[in-house]
Formats: C-alpha cells, sequence, structure tokens
C-alpha cells in the first residue's frame, strides 16, 4: 500500500513538473521627455502573477544617454505569463515627491517558450510628458536610483531599493 501511495505521488510530482515550462520575453524602446532623451530613468520588466504567487521581476535597467532601453527575461510558470513594462521618471514633474510610474501591458504574441526570447517587441518612443491614464507615484526612492551615477552605492541605499521593488511586486 505504502509502496502505491509513494509511486502515485512521484506520478503526480512529475506531471506537475512537466507542465511549468520556461516563458521569455524583450522589449525596447526610447524615452523622451518633451524633445530631449530621457537619459538614466528607470525601467522594469514585470511578470505580472495575479493570486499567491508573487510577480517575478524578470530584467530592470536604465536608459542610456539617447534615452533607450532593452530589457529581456523570462521564468518557470504553470500558466502563461503576464509582462508588464514599467517607467519610473520626473518629465515634468516639478517638486513633487517621489516619482511617476507608468505601466504598460505588453502583447501575449511576443511569449516565447524557452529561456532566451525569440522576438522583441519594440514599444517605440513614449514621450514622458504624456499624463497617462492609471498612471501612479511611487514614493520609495533613493538617491542611487535617481542619480544612480552620481553617489556611491550604500547598504541604507540597497536597503531602500529592495524594499521598493518589494512594494512595486505588489
Amino acid at each position: 500500500m505504502n509502496s502505491r501511495l509513494v509511486l502515485l505521488l512521484l506520478v503526480s510530482l512529475s506531471l506537475c513538473n512537466a507542465s511549468i515550462r520556461d516563458q521569455s520575453i524583450a522589449v525596447k524602446g526610447k524615452l523622451i521627455c518633451g524633445s530631449a532623451p530621457a537619459a538614466n530613468v528607470r525601467v522594469k520588466l514585470w511578470d505580472e502573477d495575479g493570486g499567491p504567487d508573487p510577480d517575478d521581476l524578470l530584467d530592470q535597467g536604465y536608459t542610456d544617454t539617447q534615452g533607450m532601453f532593452n530589457l529581456k527575461g523570462g521564468t518557470a510558470e504553470l500558466t502563461t505569463i503576464d509582462p508588464i513594462f514599467k517607467v519610473y521618471h520626473d518629465c515634468n514633474d516639478s517638486v513633487k515627491p517621489g516619482q511617476r510610474k507608468v505601466r504598460f501591458k505588453l502583447p501575449p504574441s511576443y511569449i516565447t517558450e524557452g529561456k532566451v526570447p525569440k522576438k522583441t517587441f519594440d514599444i517605440g518612443v513614449i514621450n514622458l510628458e504624456t499624463i497617462f491614464e492609471n498612471e501612479d507615484r511611487e514614493l520609495l526612492t533613493s538617491r542611487r536610483r535617481r542619480h544612480k551615477n552620481w553617489f556611491e552605492d550604500s547598504r541604507e541605499d540597497q536597503l531602500v531599493n529592495d524594499f521598493a521593488d518589494i512594494m512595486d511586486g505588489l
């Protein structure tokens, strides 16, 4: 009896593992603020999960001096991933606390099977002067995030960054 139960458990686990699959996505584009490139803007690629499964940070980075970015990442999921591209910026933001946060849902047709994306979604040129519907604010920012090239990394900044990443996933 015990051996049958163990065998049933092993078969169930292997079937569960077989249905979890690696999926990946990539996004690229250019951010501007008015007519100028939006340089050093924080960008993140997420898999937003509903229910008890926490969101997965797939990739993150900053725009270059021309406002260009290229993010790619993947995760293993039982269901199809729900890729979200997030931008954190201060374009036309005067002295308000925190940063403007904008999110874009990416087309599922750009999700590929495997750990490396086979195609890249080109989101185009986005002018961050635009006031986006459902725009949000991120109130926790560190000096490193806002001016990553001007300050040395510190333990305090890293803790703030880690906490903000957790809050982004909620």
